[in-house]
């Protein structure tokens, strides 16, 4: 662990200050029990530049409890908005993809994570939001159940239309002689559904054992789910997803668990690897993409289901934009055509080379800042920020191509980005842009007004004014 991260009393003391002013003008606060009080005085968060920043520490019950309460009005947001998504998009009801989701997840789950999970139960219902641990199982394997589950399990109920596969982020990381200063670089950015664009946190957690972190994620999730990371082991990482995948195993440990116990315990790449690949129930299936900066070493694990491909190198680069690079794994556990420049992730791997052979040797956090909020169209072969560029936006494609988002003008694309190197990793710190990766704002009530078919979303869908990029660092107070 780095030394300049260590605790210190006055860093104790500091949270100690902080619960017992936010406490005397805080009634649920005040009537907390005192080990729930003294729990909290550990923990912290502050707001910037449309980020919340969040420290826990502790045992993992502890730290459950700290995220929930101190998350509370934001995960109590998220879960509303999932309800509703979730029985617009099945037409079924919340409580029945829980109750499926503990009866095939909680056995699967270890020790540590339930009982961060009862914490975080616990110190949302502290904070006046009702919760369990089934629940918070559902919510943090969501993206699991809802884009590979769900899809295999609507089969058995004899319907017709199958959800489309999802596909989104673009992200790239390069070492050696790639780069100004012969260390890793890594850039990424995220792309979901608008409604869903709620990862606004960076949290710092710092367990009790195991490696400490320091993720992007959303309110409530005990893994990132947008999954860019930084760890004291010197490990960083991002993903993105496999479009188009197809098979499931439900009987294995969820995606969200072996990401969480991968980059907490993982000395190394390969036990990271290692880690994400027991269990696996090709849930999620993601192309990630890790750099370890004190090696300079980088890798590309493709975790599909049965078919699992990974390179490694000291010099070079390796990109993701939701295509698989495996033709084993294309072919047998995939329907993307890797030849149609319409679709997006083929256009944006296009541009990723483009841009990877233009400025080999060049690479940093100005250039990886750059590529994230890209508007490079490489079917018009023009600028024009779509659903083909880099930094998506699917809002303004009038002609959308493949199966996702799957209509003109769909609110979905890009809604953050983020860049690390070496130097930046080892201080564990990452610099982060919340909503568009260009700085484009999204206005979502002139959104509606303009396109009403999309009125369903009135009351999920969120505006994102333009923002700075911003710099986090773990253990920061502000």
């Amino acid at each position: 662990m780095n030394p300049n991260l260590a605790f210190r009393p006055t860093r104790w003391l500091f949270g100690l200050v902080f619960a017992l002013v936010w406490g005397a003008t805080n009634p649920a606060f005040a009537a907390l029990t005192e080990p729930q009080q003294a729990c909290l005085a550990k923990a912290w968060r502050h707001e910037k530049h449309g980020w919340v920043f969040v420290h826990v520490e502790g045992t993992a019950r502890e730290r459950g409890f700290q995220h929930g309460y101190l998350l509370a009005p934001e995960i109590a947001e998220c879960l509303r908005v999932q309800r509703a998504l979730w029985h617009h998009d099945s037409a079924l009801d919340w409580p029945w993809l829980v109750e499926k989701a503990k009866a095939m997840y909680e056995a699967q789950i270890d020790p540590e994570i339930l009982e961060e999970l009862d914490g975080l139960a616990e110190g949302l219902g502290a904070a006046g939001v009702p919760s369990s641990r089934a629940e918070m199982i559902t919510y943090n394997a969501y993206f699991e159940l809802a884009w590979y589950w769900w899809p295999q399990h609507k089969k058995t109920l004899d319907a017709s239309m199958l959800p489309p596969p999802r596909q989104g982020c673009s992200s790239f990381i390069a070492t050696g002689s790639a780069t100004v200063d012969h260390g890793v670089v890594l850039g990424h950015n995220s792309m979901v559904d608008y409604p869903e664009a709620t990862a606004n946190v960076v949290m710092d957690i710092a367990p009790r054992s195991g490696h400490r972190i320091l993720w992007q994620t959303w309110p409530g999730w005990l893994h990132s789910g947008t999954d860019f990371f930084v760890t004291d082991a010197g490990l960083v990482g991002s993903e993105t997803t496999i479009g188009g995948f197809q098979p499931y195993d439900e009987k294995g440990v969820p995606e969200f668990v072996r990401m969480r116990r991968a980059t907490q315990d993982a000395n190394s790449i390969d036990e990271w690897c290692a880690i994400m690949r027991r269990g696996n129930t090709g849930g999620y299936a993601n192309a990630w993409l890790l750099g370890d900066v004190n090696s300079g070493e980088i890798a590309r694990l493709e975790l599909g289901l049965k078919r699992v491909s990974f390179e490694r190198k000291r010099d070079g680069w390796f990109l993701g934009s939701n295509i698989a690079e495996d033709l084993g794994l294309l072919r047998y556990e995939t329907d993307s055509n890797e030849n149609d420049v319409r679709q997006s992730n083929i256009a944006r791997r296009a541009r990723w080379k483009n841009l990877m052979n233009a400025h080999a040797g060049k690479l940093d956090l100005a250039l990886a800042k750059r590529f994230e909020a890209d508007h490079y169209d490489s079917w018009l072969r023009k600028p024009r920020p779509d659903g083909r560029t880099l930094c998506g936006h699917n809002e303004l494609e009038p002609n959308p191509f493949g199966a996702w988002p799957g209509a003109p003008f769909y609110p979905a694309g890009t809604f953050d980005g983020k860049v690390v190197d070496t130097r930046l990793a080892k201080q564990m710190s990452f610099a982060a842009r919340w909503g568009a990766a260009c700085g484009r704002a999204f206005d979502a009530e002139k959104f509606l007004a303009t396109y009403p078919q999309f009125d369903w979303m009135r009351g999920l869908l969120k505006s994102r004014p333009p923002q700075p990029w911003t710099v986090f660092r773990a253990g920061e107070r502000q």
